[in-house]
């Protein structure tokens, strides 16, 4: 996780209008972003784990972990599968569904058709995560062994490695994954209080036990030791998640129940020298929790430091930007923080156009239009404007990754080979140099990750050409907003 700590510093006084890539300079044709939004949807049911249901659309995957929880004597079939892998990681699950469910609320009169499809990858997530807090005082957490799995390149549709099952409870705590699990359950039931506020009520009072047990038993996840780390281990605390949790929790109570924690909770991040880091993913929310508190009218500066670092033109030296354009910020899985980082400028540039005011950054100001031209450029770079001419999303346009890192694409259908493929009968897929022979429609790769415009399709360089579900998550959001302005 790269660390960010915003400031800017501008010299002239002036509105300044960003100039970034155009169709028309670039020579590309205007993005289809109703296209891309489909298939940015449909890249979940590629992912999904469990009884897969007489509507799937990708017909190639298949049922798959139809035991999981077993071992433990519980429930936890279902839900979906990070990235490439096999392994049900709750941390990063509990982040994908916050982010639906913030896309769906910000946009949803934009998604038009696509809102069924929003709802129906929302509810997958949120059906799993009400099996996993079933019990009061306890989270499972994850499943599936990760040293194993990532020894294997087998299909998630006859995978045999083992599917322990992980928990924090009283005395084995996890206030960030029991925080970013309050998040997305609260955050959805906002989602469905209209369609089915039964099941937005089950959302909510399961949201708030949840949050009081995270709360109240306070400690890192990280104690269950290699099972998380390296793979999602806590880099950044869980005070974020916290007050993260209790954000979400005022917005869906329409309330300031929990304001008090909030505030508690700035207050630990501030001693921990956390405050100033402004990331945005599965693992920091701090951006994201400025602006969720800022649209609740409290602490507004974060959000302007945060929006002033992200403009090309601000002389900050927190956010950089490669040659072609993109936003550089983790040698990781980059496209986390352009999709995540865009999700937060296009929400703030809305309210700043409600407002009717504009972004200054020392001595320059700029109009909200500025900001969504940004936001807008990333989106546009991933969908094929870039010096490579290729769109970083599965099935998007004519040229795009063709040898992800994901498991269940690499590897032929159940449907071409129903024979049961072995831990190591996957090796020689994986060392080929062919494409992929299912294409996983809509999985946004890690993209380019050196602070060049440079990508290497391969399966070997997992940072570029694996894809997960939080990338795609607030890119829903976008794609939405960008079909119909």
């Amino acid at each position: 996780m790269a660390t960010m700590r915003v400031g800017f510093c501008c010299v002239f006084l002036m509105l300044v209008a960003v100039r970034m890539p155009s169709a028309t300079a670039g020579g590309w044709p205007p993005p289809n972003y109703a296209d891309a939004l489909t298939k940015c949807l449909l890249f979940y049911e590629g992912q999904r784990s469990g009884k897969l249901p007489p509507t799937q659309r990708l017909t190639w995957r298949k049922d798959s972990a139809l035991t999981d929880g077993h071992e433990a004597g519980v429930d936890l079939v279902g839900g979906y599968y990070d990235a490439g892998d096999n392994v049900k990681f709750g941390l990063p699950m509990a982040f994908t569904g916050t982010m639906l469910a913030w896309s769906i609320i910000e946009f949803s009169a934009e998604l038009g058709p696509e809102l069924v499809h929003a709802h129906e990858a929302l509810r997958w997530l949120t059906d799993y995560l009400l099996k996993a807090t079933a019990q009061p005082n306890r989270i499972f957490v994850q499943v599936g062994d990760p040293d194993s799995d990532h020894n294997c390149w087998e299909r998630p549709d006859d995978m045999d490695t083992p599917r322990p099952v992980y928990q924090v409870n009283q005395t084995h705590p996890g206030s960030e994954v029991a925080g970013e699990t309050a998040a997305a359950l609260a955050a959805a039931s906002i989602v469905f209080r209209s369609s089915d506020p039964a099941y937005a009520a089950t959302l909510l009072s399961r949201a708030q036990a949840v949050y009081d047990f995270g709360n109240t038993y306070q400690g890192s996840y990280n104690s269950l030791g290699n099972a998380v780390c390296p793979f999602y281990c806590d880099y950044n605390g869980y005070q974020d998640e916290l007050v993260w949790g209790a954000a979400w929790l005022n917005r869906a109570t329409i309330s300031t129940l929990y304001q008090s924690h909030i505030i508690h909770g700035i207050k630990q991040m501030e001693l921990e020298e956390n405050v100033s880091d402004l990331e945005f993913g599965w693992d920091a929310k701090n951006a994201g929790n400025y602006l969720l508190l800022f649209l609740q009218h409290k602490y507004g500066r974060p959000v302007e430091e945060f929006a002033c670092a992200m403009m090309p033109q601000s002389h900050s030296n927190y956010i950089k930007y490669t040659p072609g354009g993109l936003i550089y910020a983790t040698p990781g899985c980059n496209m986390q923080d352009v999709t995540g980082f865009s999700f937060l400028l296009l929400l703030y540039a809305r309210y700043l156009t409600n407002v009717s005011r504009t972004l200054t950054c020392g001595g320059s100001q700029y109009p909200p239009s500025a900001l969504i031209d940004v936001a807008r450029s990333q989106v546009n770079y991933l969908l094929g404007q870039n010096p490579f001419n290729m769109s970083y999303m599965v099935g998007y346009g004519t040229k795009f990754p063709q040898k992800i890192h994901h498991r269940g694409s690499t590897l032929p259908s159940m449907d071409q080979h129903p024979q049961h493929l072995l831990c190591g009968d996957g090796t020689p897929y994986f060392d080929s140099n062919e494409s992929n022979p299912n294409l996983l429609i809509g999985a946004v790769v890690g993209g380019p990750n050196d602070g060049t415009d440079n990508f290497v399709d391969s399966r070997y360089w997992p940072n570029q050409t694996e894809p997960t579900t939080y990338v795609n998550a607030p890119l829903v959001g976008l794609l939405a907003y960008f079909s119909k302005n």
